[in-house]
């Protein structure tokens, strides 16, 4: 699925923590006022920039209705962007964080947490008070900001181009001996080393395909040690990462310290804390280069800021990279192209599934350099990874009706189908599903890479899981951001695993079946 740009949140970017709990219980005005509460406030700084992240909490014995944090910096911190988990703002030092719609009132022992990134510059003294509600919360205090690169498991967005070791696993290292299975592909199951059958199940995550080419950052919302707990809270075994062309190549029209090696240590960082935590990472090339305005585009733009009907030159240097990177690591799976969609391109259904196969001059009606999939396979292979490859289909990833005629040639013979399916796509229905998914799931491996419907309930993915369950074919749900379900498929309200409508009924299902 694609990310409008206009419903991005910025990014919570993760290197060292620096973090300053302070303990605030109702004094003076707030006492007089029956306010009482706690604020845990935290930062992960990298140097130029930091992410804060406020967790209030209602320590009263009676709602907070319409609740406003305000606080002040002594330094030039300044807020870049809108925010997440609440409205945001700054007016010289001081900075309000408003309720967001959905908790306008907090519950009396109850929590809510939101975050923002800042830039600076000199030091970044963490806040001594805070007020609620324009009351003051005076309290006892203990700041202690000094990073701890070594307390942080998860990407660092430091702009050097040489981390340290115990901030980015060495690739070298990385030999799928982590708690994540190493899988290959046995007839049409994924299986591990002891030739198990492994079916996955979890979600997507989204924000690093397209945080950084928007220059942002590198992820939408933390991606750290506790939102990848609150994921396995779930009860998921897989997440899928969508990716950047642009910035893993380190292409110039990202900003350098969003791209390139900063970039592809960010992604390994988290793809290696996911493994670690027994979470299978799937990459997902999502957005990839190539200029193209014909029918369904979805940009004008050349570079990788939307979805393209198909991956461009870019995408064969793209894998060769990514494949040697995560090559001795066979717990990561590779997945081409999120969503192709040359049968929008192309004239007639036969020539659209050339041109995914071939691309090339089998892809008229695009004006770019198309890689079709079997030389991104051949990219992967040349150099030296073996790792399980998804394939998506046509319309989207939705069909996948001459998937097993057009699939490419694999010395490794580790190909498996990718399928999307929404409420609103064409092959919507079982009958469908049985006539066209269910053969090809009888020959190779299928994984849903994305599955979701629009109306922020559950009903239409109840019945793809099951459908999917009985087939013995994996499943992600699109996905674990904090965006508005209403809008779009979105599986939390807060990063700590609060589902949305939507996600419940993932949340639930997981529950049941892992």
């Amino acid at each position: 699925m694609t990310v409008r740009t206009t419903t991005t949140a910025l990014v919570a970017a993760l290197a060292a923590t620096a973090a300053a709990t302070l303990a605030l219980t109702g004094a003076g005005p707030a006492a007089a006022a029956g306010l009482q509460c706690s604020v845990d406030y935290t930062t992960n700084d990298w140097g130029s920039g930091f992410t804060a992240n406020v967790k209030l909490t209602n320590a009263g014995t009676t709602p907070i209705d319409n609740w406003s944090l305000g606080y002040a910096y002594t330094g030039n911190q300044t807020l870049s962007g809108s925010g997440w988990n609440g409205t945001w703002s700054q007016s010289g030092k001081n900075v309000t964080v408003a309720a967001p719609a959905w908790a306008a009132t907090l519950a009396a022992g109850g929590s809510v947490s939101a975050g923002a990134n800042f830039s600076y510059s000199g030091t970044n003294a963490a806040p001594t008070s805070f007020t609620v509600n324009g009351v003051a919360c005076n309290g006892a205090s203990n700041p202690s900001p000094s990073p701890s690169a070594s307390a942080s498991p998860s990407p660092s967005p430091s702009a050097s181009p040489s981390p340290s070791a115990s901030a980015s696993p060495s690739p070298s290292g990385s030999t799928g001996t982590g708690k994540a299975p190493a899988l290959h592909v046995s007839g049409n199951k994924l299986v591990d080393a002891n030739g198990a059958q492994v079916v996955l199940r979890g979600v997507n995550r989204s924000g690093m395909e397209f945080m950084c080419v928007q220059g942002y950052g590198f992820s939408d919302g933390p991606v750290d040690a506790a939102s990848i707990a609150a994921i396995k809270g779930w009860k998921a075994n897989a997440v899928r990462v969508p990716v950047n062309e642009d910035c893993w190549n380190g292409y110039a029209n990202v900003k350098p310290e969003y791209a390139g090696e900063n970039y592809r240590t960010a992604v390994k960082n988290f793809v290696y804390a996911l493994r670690d935590a027994g979470l299978t990472p799937i990459i997902d090339l999502h957005w990839t280069q190539g200029l193209y305005t014909g029918n369904s585009s979805g940009c004008s733009d050349v570079n990788s800021t939307c979805q393209k009907p198909m991956p461009g030159a870019g995408a064969a240097t793209f894998w060769s990279s990514v494949a040697t990177t995560f090559k001795n690591d066979p717990s990561v799976v590779f997945d081409l192209l999120n969503e192709p969609y040359a049968d929008r391109a192309v004239s007639g259904i036969d020539q659209a599934w050339n041109c995914w196969r071939d691309g090339g001059s089998a892809c008229p009606g695009i004006s770019y350099p198309v890689s079709g999939m079997q030389t991104l396979v051949n990219s992967v292979r040349t150099a030296g990874a073996n790792n399980v490859i998804l394939l998506g289909g046509l319309a989207y990833s939705n069909d996948l009706g001459q998937w097993l005629a057009h699939k490419p040639t694999d010395p490794a013979g580790n190909l498996a189908a990718s399928w999307h399916v929404y409420n609103f796509n064409t092959c919507s229905s079982q009958s469908c599903w049985n006539s066209t998914v269910a053969p090809l799931a009888a020959q190779v491996p299928v994984v849903v890479g994305e599955i979701g419907e629009n109306d922020c309930a559950h009903s239409f993915i109840d019945q793809v899981m099951s459908w999917a369950d009985a087939a013995k074919v994996s499943y992600l749900g699109w996905t674990w951001n904090t965006w508005d379900c209403g809008q779009g498929p979105s599986l939390i309200s807060d990063f700590d695993g609060t589902p949305t409508a939507f996600g419940l009924g993932l949340k639930n299902h997981l529950a049941a079946v892992n």
